[in-house]
């Protein structure tokens, strides 16, 4: 009897009827005839209303079951499916409620549907994580009512379940389609042209009009009585980490994720495209402490290692210090590399602070800092103007997108590499980076 009566719940409608029908009987006072034309509308409905009762609850016949995917995708759209069986006989009207996890702060989350009788029907939905971590989602609450909407049964189904979310895997592979596509520059990805050519030797081949006559093989010429050259390839395994700040510079969100966040699906995407090119990768997470240190390497499940230790990074965002970094990169980074470093400086001052560390870390390996435009501060100073105080917020909004391009020119003045970026392309201008450093043959 308690569960019939706590899934037991009536429509909007029925509460209007017996406001009317109550109505009718306070008039019934002054005019008695309409006393019995209420009783009677009131058995009526009562009636009725039993009736709708027992259709919906003679015998369970609505099953719904919620497919959750392995993980969650940080950052991007990701489908829940929801597999749902109408076993009456008669059409009905389903209100969803589904307890997704409170991460997301939604507390309106309401579906309608309408299935056919003795129907199945599949319905998908999707959600946009901005953290990584758990996801733990509750009960699955279907409202199934007829087409008079006058009773609701509610099926609770315990249809709990809990989604990692880790870094962005399918920005990941979407660049890694893009990485071997000829419309890369539709997508923002550069067609780098190569400048000389790397000195990995690969084999001896005749030559044909167009190659470089500077890699005439002259023995082998002689040898086989016509042209032979060296062709040579891209140099490969290459030690290249990735050094993510987790201190208190990262902690800023833009469109609702930290630049932690969007510095660690970048590193996911890079690494795919680096192993993929046969390089070593590795990672480094550093604040106050140095956080995690993932060795350089190629091979094929490494990807799986760097993408465990990304999602795993948890900090308290606490002020970088980037003397323990140079000093942990001396002794355990012993081979020449490619560091590629996501940090941000909001003020010219706090680079100089950092300046003679990054030089130091310059001098045995090729550093490339990475940091971040200010958005929002972009548009505030491209903001037309009308009024005193919006001129000078503006003033001082040019003032510091004007430092940020004198730290661009600040670091490579010190002989090291930048790229200053909008939080959203930063994957793109990271790979780009590292296809022309690839291409230069500078490491």
């Amino acid at each position: 009897m308690r569960q019939f009566i706590s899934s037991l719940y009536f429509g909007r409608l029925v509460y209007t009827i017996l406001y009317s029908l109550s109505g009718l009987f306070l008039l019934s006072f002054w005019f008695e005839s309409l006393f019995i034309i209420s009783t009677g509308l009131l058995i009526i409905f009562t009636g009725i209303l039993s009736g709708e009762v027992f259709r919906l609850f003679s015998g369970e016949k609505f099953s719904a079951d919620r497919i959750l995917p392995d993980k969650f995708s940080n950052s991007d759209s990701n489908a829940v499916e929801l597999h749902l069986e109408n076993k009456y006989n008669f059409p009905i009207h389903l209100e969803l409620i589904d307890e997704i996890p409170e991460q997301f702060q939604k507390r309106d989350f309401l579906k309608t549907l309408y299935l056919t009788k003795n129907s199945k029907r599949d319905y998908n939905y999707t959600l946009t994580p901005v953290k990584r971590g758990e996801y733990k989602f509750g009960y699955l609450n279907c409202y199934v009512s007829t087409t008079s909407k006058l009773v609701k049964r509610r099926y609770r189904f315990e249809n709990e379940g809990m989604v990692k979310v880790y870094p962005s895997f399918i920005q990941m592979r979407d660049l890694d389609f893009l990485s071997i596509d000829h419309k890369m520059s539709q997508y923002g990805m550069k067609k780098i042209r190569r400048i000389g050519h790397t000195m990995e030797f690969e084999q001896i081949k005749n030559y044909v009009t167009g190659d470089d006559i500077r890699t005439i093989n002259w023995k082998a010429t002689a040898k086989h009585n016509s042209l032979m050259i060296n062709q040579y390839q891209d140099e490969k395994s290459q030690p290249i980490y990735n050094l993510i700040d987790v201190g208190r510079v990262m902690k800023m969100p833009f469109e609702g994720l930290s630049l932690l966040d969007y510095s660690i699906n970048a590193s996911l995407a890079f690494s795919n495209i680096a192993l993929k090119k046969k390089d070593k990768v590795g990672m480094l997470t550093f604040a106050n402490t140095i956080e995690n240190f993932v060795p350089a390497q190629s091979k094929k499940t490494h990807l799986n290692t760097l993408l465990e230790t990304l999602y795993g990074i948890q900090t308290n965002f606490l002020i970088t210090d980037f003397n323990r970094l140079y000093a942990h990169s001396k002794r355990k980074i012993t081979q020449r590399s490619l560091l590629m470093m996501y940090t941000n400086f909001e003020h010219m001052t706090s680079l100089k602070r950092q300046l003679p560390y990054l030089r130091a870390v310059a001098k045995s390996h090729l550093l490339v800092v990475i940091f971040f435009e200010n958005t929002e501060l972009d548009e505030l100073a491209n903001k037309s103007t009308t009024k005193l105080s919006e001129i000078y917020e503006k003033t001082i909004a040019q003032e510091f997108v004007y430092n940020k391009q004198l730290m661009v020119k600040e670091l490579e003045k010190n002989g090291i590499q930048a790229v200053l970026t909008k939080p959203k392309d930063l994957s793109v201008k990271t790979i780009n980076k590292y296809l022309e450093i690839k291409a230069k043959g500078l490491l």
